[in-house]
């Protein structure tokens, strides 16, 4: 089996879905992190390392942090060569050249010929909203559907690879709501100093999430998933934000990292061919309906 993740920028795969990935590469799937862009023009978020030789070498040290953090998930990774857009303000225009301003059939190319390379059985990458306005993250979801549908179709970019269908496409459903909210619950019911209020507070009025149809139990990679996101030094504080709730809260009340089903070509409970999102049961397994498909 094969799985490929779409991300906008290095530490992404770490915050989002990592303990999956940790957990199917240690189950033997062959796990590939596609990285839009190099995170070039990210902040440092790490008070520790905010100083001026780390933030003018800030190209080179995240590449590094991305191979660190690959090695502990245990999964193959590589940059699709997009230079990063930045955060520009609500009247500032995008950077001259960067990812999301690039023509998207034009963006899209070089991730249609690693999916025809890699020839995966399962694509995750983020919905419409791209998880949160980032101009990046909006034009990573645009590029991996865009791919999906492309790699799949032989008048769409000849010369690129022989043709491949991807079975299923998922959408993350990661630091939602519904989690802060359980999270923060369960802390203040046990006593313990939750730093989510004043978050969940402040929440965006924003349409409700997607449907969970898939949740994969990955409570004994957390730790793994943990070590990956502290990997990425610059973009994350020691004990503060995601990294200040107790872990054994976590496994208690919230074990799984959750997934909308957006596209099915696999038939069975569940996965109507093609499909829109999955109905029915909730889904334990990215592979389910591609395992019985392949004989694996």
């Amino acid at each position: 089996m094969r799985l490929l993740t779409v991300h906008a920028h290095p530490d992404d795969e770490s915050s989002k879905g990592a303990a999956t990935l940790a957990r199917y590469a240690a189950e033997g799937v062959d796990v590939l992190v596609a990285t839009c862009t190099g995170g070039e023009r990210g902040s440092v978020l790490n008070p520790a390392l905010d100083r001026p030789e780390v933030r003018a070498d800030l190209t080179r040290i995240r590449r590094e942090e991305m191979d660190a953090a690959r090695e502990i998930l245990g999964v193959r990774q590589q940059f699709l060569g997009f230079v990063d857009s930045g955060m520009p303000g609500p009247d500032e225009p995008l950077p001259e050249g960067c990812f999301a301003a690039q023509p998207l059939e034009v963006a899209a190319a070089p991730l249609v010929a690693l999916i025809r390379e890699f020839r995966p059985h399962v694509v995750i990458t983020y919905d419409e909203t791209g998880g949160y306005p980032h101009p990046d993250h909006v034009m990573t979801h645009k590029v991996a559907v865009e791919a999906f549908e492309a790699a799949a179709d032989p008048k769409r970019h000849p010369g690129a690879g022989e043709p491949w269908q991807v079975a299923k496409l998922y959408y993350h459903l990661a630091l939602s709501r519904a989690w802060f909210q359980t999270l923060h619950d369960a802390m203040t019911e046990r006593g313990v100093a939750s730093e989510m209020g004043e978050l969940l507070a402040g929440w965006p009025d924003t349409p409700p999430a997607l449907a969970t149809t898939t949740r994969i139990e990955c409570a004994e990679q957390f730790a793994v998933r943990d070590a990956a996101m502290l990997a990425h030094a610059t973009q994350v504080q020691p004990g503060v934000a995601f990294m200040a709730h107790p872990r054994d809260i976590e496994r208690e009340v919230w074990p799984t990292e959750d997934y909308h089903l957006a596209r099915s070509f696999v038939s069975g409970p569940g996965n109507p061919v093609p499909t829109a999102g999955a109905v029915g049961a909730v889904e334990n397994d990215l592979f389910a309906g591609v395992r019985a498909a392949e004989g694996a």
